[in-house]
């Protein structure tokens, strides 16, 4: 049988995240700390290949804590992953990506330039891991409340330390946040009354997390300390006032 070079790579990626084959990693190369004295790390897409990267845990988390916000009519960006696996009485489900080839994209449109989606529109935003990759961060963030219904959440995650996106990252991968940074861009846009902010993760975490370790290798207990001085990630709540 004769499989063309498309197949053969599609087949390599779904074999790279088999589940077997993460463990199998994680034995054969174990994330002992002492082998952290290298220049190069043990993954070079987050932790992927060997099974859920950290920031992921930290995303979820997040998420499980806000679900209830997560109802009506929801956007998400690229896919609506999260969507379906809390969202609770949702409605309906869109998409919002810069890619035009995207097939689950219903809206097509750089956020920072988003005046195609109509305002008052969502109940909730989902928008994990996008800022980073969005030169102008207050325009996104303006457009995200202008297409909220009065009432409405925007629940976001954004990473406070990470390894550049691969590739395209070096011309596009603009900034890292912390809680005082997002304190002032999302107050600027929803008031300092509408917003909730925390941090998540510690110093293990992040190296782990820079070395490309999956967080299956490290305990639920020591992934559970939270050090506000070595956040991971940053997670945002913010609601659009009803008198907006």
């Amino acid at each position: 049988m004769n499989l063309s070079g498309v197949t053969w790579r599609y087949l390599d990626n779904q074999l790279k995240f088999h589940p077997v084959l993460q463990l199998l990693r994680r034995v054969l190369r174990p994330a002992w700390f002492g082998t952290l004295r290298r220049t190069t790390p043990l993954s070079n897409i987050w932790g992927f290949d060997r099974g859920t990267p950290v920031d992921r845990y930290y995303i979820e988390r997040f998420l499980e804590e806000y679900r209830s916000d997560i109802q009506g009519g929801v956007l998400e960006v690229k896919d609506t992953t999260y969507t379906v696996r809390y969202g609770i009485g949702v409605e309906r489900r869109d998409v919002i990506d810069i890619d035009p080839l995207n097939p689950h994209a219903t809206f097509v449109a750089d956020l920072a330039a988003a005046d195609s989606i109509p305002s008052n529109t969502f109940d909730c935003f989902i928008l994990t891991q996008t800022l980073q990759l969005i030169c102008d961060t207050r325009a996104a963030i303006g457009h995200a409340h202008r297409i909220l219904r009065p009432g409405g959440v925007l629940l976001v995650t954004v990473p406070s330390i990470s390894r550049i996106v691969p590739g395209p990252g070096l011309k596009t991968d603009y900034w890292r946040f912390t809680e005082a940074s997002c304190s002032a861009l999302f107050a600027e846009a929803f008031g300092a009354g509408w917003i909730t902010i925390r941090s998540y993760g510690n110093v293990l975490a992040a190296i782990a997390f820079l070395s490309g370790i999956a967080y299956q290798e490290l305990s639920r207990r020591k992934l559970e300390v939270h050090d506000e001085y070595f956040p991971v990630i940053i997670g945002v709540r913010a609601v659009k006032g009803h008198e907006s």
